[in-house]
């Protein structure tokens, strides 16, 4: 069953978009069927042929990164009807929540062929079907093909749009399916009043110069106010243009610094280029963030763990690190094997998601004889709502 499935991801395409959308149903209940082991199988199948081709793929490092994540998938254990949640109701009647994948998958992407591979694996590991824009993967290209895909809510379950910001936005306005990303990554890196000035400078140009285009890549450098005095502000800045990354100035930065004055605070370049602002307090920095970033990733850089910890509970991003690199808001970096998309959004998942952002719940009653409402109504039975023990093997 396994060999099958992996040739119909190599052969499918069909023209409906209805019709697609219907077979991927069939298909991601086909899915289901399948033992662990098959799906493990299929996943190993996808690496392998990653790996193969690897020279044929211009960005062979990126090519590399998602096979492994690929295999990382395989080595995890399996996602799909572990318990969540046990409870007796009432003595011989018991609640098992269980989890199950989403369903049907739209994956709209421009210029990130990466997104292919890693989605298809995390669906595959969570037995969903994918159409991209019958079979477990189907393909559509062109605007009219997607904007009728996008009409189908009762057929598709989740959207994953993963492309530049104005297609993002286009996408999340256009259809009633629940959609799952972000469509800006202004991401921020305050450096406190006791940070480590070595430190500062490493992750300043780590954050931006690793992947400029990225959505997790720093697009604001706030600098603590203090840092002027001892002349460790202006070196921090010299350092990030010695590493050729061109500097805008907000209202303060501009006077300190002398730099060309920023258009605006919320901007984001996806180059070799950023905003400065100085700011006189942590508090000041997360009202910054807080009004000018999108929710995405920001950073403190600090010796000070108190100064971190009040950044940490104050930012409200779905990644908020301490002398991290804001480069680790990524699904392979941070333990999830391969990564479906970065959301935004607080309901649901937030920040980078991998498998588990591709599951969802359903509720299992079982009655060990039978049990009736009105029974409880009368009183002749009672709710005990008693949390059991999830065993080992179900977790």
């Amino acid at each position: 069953m396994a060999s099958n499935l992996a040739a119909e991801i190599a052969q499918s395409r069909q023209p409906s978009a209805q019709s697609q959308a219907q077979s991927a149903r069939a298909a991601a209940r086909a899915l289901q069927l399948l033992s662990y082991q098959e799906r493990v199988h299929i996943l190993k199948a996808m690496a392998d042929a990653l790996e193969e081709h690897v020279n044929e793929i211009v960005a062979a490092n990126q090519a590399r990164d998602v096979a492994k994540g690929i295999r990382s998938l395989g080595a995890q254990s399996d996602p799909l009807g572990r318990t969540t949640r046990l409870v007796e109701i009432s003595p011989g009647l018991v609640l098992e929540q269980e989890t199950v994948p989403i369903g049907v998958l739209l994956v709209i992407f421009e210029s990130r062929p990466d997104v292919l591979p890693q989605v298809l694996s995390a669906a595959i590991e969570r037995s969903s079907a994918g159409r991209v824009g019958g079979s477990v993967l189907g393909f559509v290209e062109g605007r009219e093909a997607i904007a009728q895909l996008l009409r189908l809510h009762k057929d598709i379950d989740l959207v994953i749009p993963r492309g530049s910001n104005a297609m993002v936005q286009h996408i999340m306005s256009s259809t009633r399916i629940p959609t799952l990303g972000h469509a800006d990554g202004i991401c921020h890196l305050y450096v406190d009043a006791a940070a480590d000035l070595e430190k500062a400078i490493a992750l300043t140009i780590d954050a931006k110069k690793d992947y400029p285009a990225a959505c997790n890549a720093i697009e604001t450098l706030l600098i603590h106010e203090s840092l002027l005095g001892s002349g460790a502000a202006k070196r921090l800045v010299e350092a990030v243009l010695d590493a050729q990354v061109t500097l805008y100035g907000g209202p303060k930065a501009v006077v300190a610094f002398g730099l060309p004055p920023a258009a605006s605070l919320r901007v984001e370049y996806g180059a070799l280029a950023m905003a400065v602002e100085l700011v006189p307090s942590v508090q000041a920095a997360i009202e910054h963030v807080n009004a000018h970033g999108s929710g995405h990733t920001d950073v403190i850089v600090t010796e000070d763990p108190r100064a971190a910890q009040t950044f940490l509970n104050g930012v409200d991003s779905a990644d908020v690190f301490h002398n991290a690199s804001s480069r680790f808001a990524d699904g392979f970096r941070l333990g999830l094997g391969a990564e479906v998309g970065i959301s935004t959004s607080r309901i649901h998942a937030r920040g980078p998601v991998g498998v588990e952002g591709l599951l969802t719940t359903r509720n299992r009653l079982i009655s060990d004889s039978s049990h009736l409402v009105g029974e409880f109504h009368s009183g002749k039975k009672k709710y005990t709502h008693r949390n059991l023990l999830v065993p080992q093997s179900r977790l």
